[in-house]
């Protein structure tokens, strides 16, 4: 452990810090630290190789292997004091940041979760009225949770009650960063929150839940952006991988509460996505409210008579 350098970095709340010399993790939580000395090639992941630490926690363990698969992407980021604090900067963007601290989750697309023995099944919820539950531990988000499932029930004819007896729901779970499967999966249905998720991010979350994917992964994008690909965090690529998929016969949104910002998972703080010279009176990104194609497209969907107001 010798070449483990401890960090005077607060450790009142959870902390994960890299030094890349010294191939250490700095672990600190509620004021207890592990130092961790790490082996393998930490610039692949899948080359990662043993750990020696002190005893610890299965969620502190689970927080750093999920951790690691960020750090090559973090080396090239401002080090204050030679470390990267590497929760600091994915908590800024909190759709780089899934569930961490669930070892049947993997991170698939930035906010998209896959189970590791199961792939996300895209298919329409078989009711307009969608039963949830919210987790003790995010009853303090109770409003945010129920303004942005106003968001969709406000515009379309989807509705959503609290559980009583149903079997398929949404369980509002928290966590570190915003996520969601894609699509109706049957049973409890996890869509994960943490302190980042404002709002519009939990609408978004929600439309994957009923079968959305980001709108920027459509076949047609390079008629109205370009992928700069040369700015993408390393090993991030796969989130703007184009996919074959529904377009509900609609034009491409590049405003939709669905598509990613101009800047999504870069490496150097230049545009990801670039506009082919749209004017747009909303920004790329965005999460103040649903456009009017993505209110046509969850009618078309669910097949929702579109009378309410957009």
């Amino acid at each position: 452990m010798s070449n483990c350098v401890t960090s005077s970095a607060p450790a009142s709340a959870l902390s994960a810090l890299y030094r890349p010399q010294s191939k250490c993790f700095l672990l600190s939580a509620s004021g207890l630290t592990r130092q961790l000395q790490l082996t393998g090639d930490l610039n692949d992941p899948n080359k990662v190789g043993g750990l020696r630490s002190f005893s610890l926690s299965e969620i502190m363990l689970q927080l750093l292997l999920s951790a690691l698969l960020f750090v090559p992407h973090l080396q090239n980021a401002p080090q204050g004091d030679g470390f990267i604090r590497a929760l600091e900067y994915m908590k800024k963007t909190p759709e780089t940041l899934d569930e961490l601290m669930t070892r049947n989750y993997a991170l698939a697309e930035g906010d998209l979760v896959l189970s590791n023995d199961k792939n996300a099944v895209q298919s329409v919820w078989p009711t307009h009225d969608i039963a949830y539950l919210i987790s003790k531990e995010l009853a303090h988000r109770t409003k945010d949770i129920l303004s942005g499932m106003a968001m969709l029930s406000e515009h379309t004819c989807l509705s959503f009650h609290e559980r009583t007896s149903e079997t398929n729901y949404l369980l509002f779970k928290d966590s570190k960063g915003c996520a969601s499967y894609v699509g109706f999966r049957g049973g409890e249905q996890p869509v994960f929150m943490g302190p980042p998720c404002i709002v519009g991010n939990i609408a978004h979350e929600i439309l994957h839940a009923l079968g959305f994917q980001h709108e920027h992964t459509r076949m047609d994008r390079e008629e109205h952006i370009t992928v700069m690909s040369h700015n993408i965090m390393s090993g991030m690529e796969k989130n703007f991988q184009k996919k074959s998929g529904e377009t509900f016969g609609l034009p491409y949104d590049i405003t939709s509460i669905m598509h990613y910002g101009s800047a999504f998972f870069s490496a150097n703080h230049l545009p990801t996505i670039v506009s082919k010279g749209e004017e747009t009176k909303m920004r790329m990104g965005q999460r103040d409210r649903l456009t009017e194609r993505d209110i046509e497209r969850v009618a078309r969907l669910y097949g929702c008579d579109v009378t309410k107001s957009k």
